[in-house]
């Protein structure tokens, strides 16, 4: 039986700080591994298969069995809400979601817009909050929409705040903390259930 393990991981962040994880849990990654430009990478002698994939694909990939395991954050997993078994926070990559705008500004009585990349995240908070908004969804550039008027408050990840800072926005609520996490497809983890504990094992070790 084929005991190889093929993990999905962003590139950036969430990559290096894994990769090091693994590094202190005993697995040998070779050194071009950090600077690879490829997007499937072997480790054979650990029997590991990497797939380097964006941050919001990663579940995708797990949930339909192309990759055995993923490494994603918290906020994927709240916005995609795909079939996979979360079996770890790794306790890297560290931020929070959070609510902000312009200082000083109140949102928009009659149909509060909100602007973000997590619409499912941020319409669940707002109802919670007992507030109906009108949720848009952006890509990228999330700052910019209370800037140019195209929304009263957005959601986003909050690392360091240096990004809201320099654009002239405040943080108004957190929503949520956010770590990155070890999840699994079930099937895999029924098929391959003594190679992934043992990965589960050594990774506990060093968190």
């Amino acid at each position: 039986m084929n005991d190889q393990l093929t993990i999905a991981m962003p590139k950036g962040r969430i990559f290096n700080e894994a990769a090091e994880l693994l590094r202190r849990a005993g697995y040998e990654l070779p050194p071009e591994f950090d600077d690879s430009r490829k997007l499937i990478i072997d480790v054979e002698q650990e029997r590991f298969r990497f797939i380097l994939a964006k941050p919001m694909d990663v579940a995708t990939y797990v949930e339909h069995g192309v990759a055995d395991l993923g490494i994603a954050g918290k906020d994927v997993l709240l916005e995609e809400e795909r079939d996979v078994y979360e079996l770890l926070d790794l306790k890297i990559s560290g931020c929070y979601l959070a609510v902000a705008g312009l200082p000083d500004t109140k949102m928009n009585d009659v149909a509060p817009k909100i602007a973000t990349k997590y619409p499912n995240i941020a319409a669940a908070y707002f109802r919670q909050q007992g507030e109906q908004v009108e949720i848009i969804k952006l890509n990228g550039s999330i700052e910019l929409a209370p800037l140019i008027g195209l929304a009263d408050r957005i959601v986003d990840i909050v690392s360091t705040g240096r990004t809201l800072k320099e654009n002239g926005l405040v943080e108004y609520e957190t929503i949520t903390s956010v770590t990155s996490r070890l999840i699994v497809n079930p099937v895999s983890y029924r098929i391959k259930d003594e190679r992934i504990s043992e990965l589960i094992q050594r990774l506990n070790a060093v968190i």
